[in-house]
């Protein structure tokens, strides 16, 4: 049996899934086989990801703290020092960038919190709708895309992003999606949809701040315009 990942389905393959669905809907194992690159004759780079992950208690949080030697020392076959090198590497930037999110201050305007979601949204081929938890001074702790395909072309289920604002520990969010077409104008659907999210999230004493579209073009805050 040939394992190598040309071989696989076009969806299953770490690569093309990423191009075709985003970073975020890869697996931690299929990432780390982006990194690995290559498998060995009997086991796929997707199978040597796992069997790392399996070794560090399937957490990447701890796998980020291991040096190059720690994780030659794991002795998964087809991992020397090279793909461990790169491994190290990328790890090392999750920990900055970790390291830098919790130093961010709070957010004090919508132009702020803009210019986050348009790094992370504005040049998506399509729409998403997506959610940024803040603590109680309005410190970003945590973002995610809750959906794909617009708010007419999707279900968004408010039960998942209270569920998820309760895990994050959120006392505020602030819903965005992306209008790829550069229109920055609210549909009803949009206006609908905040209004609903705004009601459910005060039954949980979760507060909606702002409701952002973002395109390359700009932004438009619901809050700026007096909306929610």
């Amino acid at each position: 049996m040939n394992l190598s990942i040309k071989n696989w389905a076009e969806d299953d393959r770490p690569r093309e899934k990423l191009l075709l669905k985003g970073a975020h809907a890869l697996s931690n194992a299929e990432l780390l086989a982006i990194l690995i690159n290559h498998g060995t004759k009997e086991a796929s780079a997707v199978d040597l990801a796992k069997d790392i992950l399996s070794k560090s208690n399937n957490s990447i949080h701890q796998l980020s703290k291991l040096s190059v030697k720690e994780i030659l020392q794991l002795k998964v076959k087809g991992i020397g020092e090279v793909k461990a090198i790169t491994l190290v590497a990328a790890l090392e930037l999750l920990n900055r960038r970790e390291a830098e999110s919790k130093n961010k201050k709070s957010i004090t305007n919508s132009n702020e919190i803009a210019e986050f979601l348009k790094a992370k949204l504005q040049y998506l081929p399509k729409e998403v709708f997506a959610v940024v938890f803040l603590n109680n001074g309005n410190v970003i702790i945590g973002f995610e895309i809750i959906s794909e395909g617009g708010i007419t072309g999707t279900l968004i289920d408010v039960r998942i992003i209270l569920k998820k604002a309760l895990q994050h520990n959120a006392t505020g969010i602030i819903i965005s999606h992306n209008h790829p077409s550069g229109n920055l104008t609210p549909s009803k659907a949009d206006l609908d949809i905040t209004q609903k999210i705004k009601t459910a999230s005060e039954t949980l004493d979760v507060k909606l701040l702002d409701h952002i579209i973002v395109s390359d073009t700009g932004y438009f805050s619901f809050a700026d315009q007096e909306i929610i």
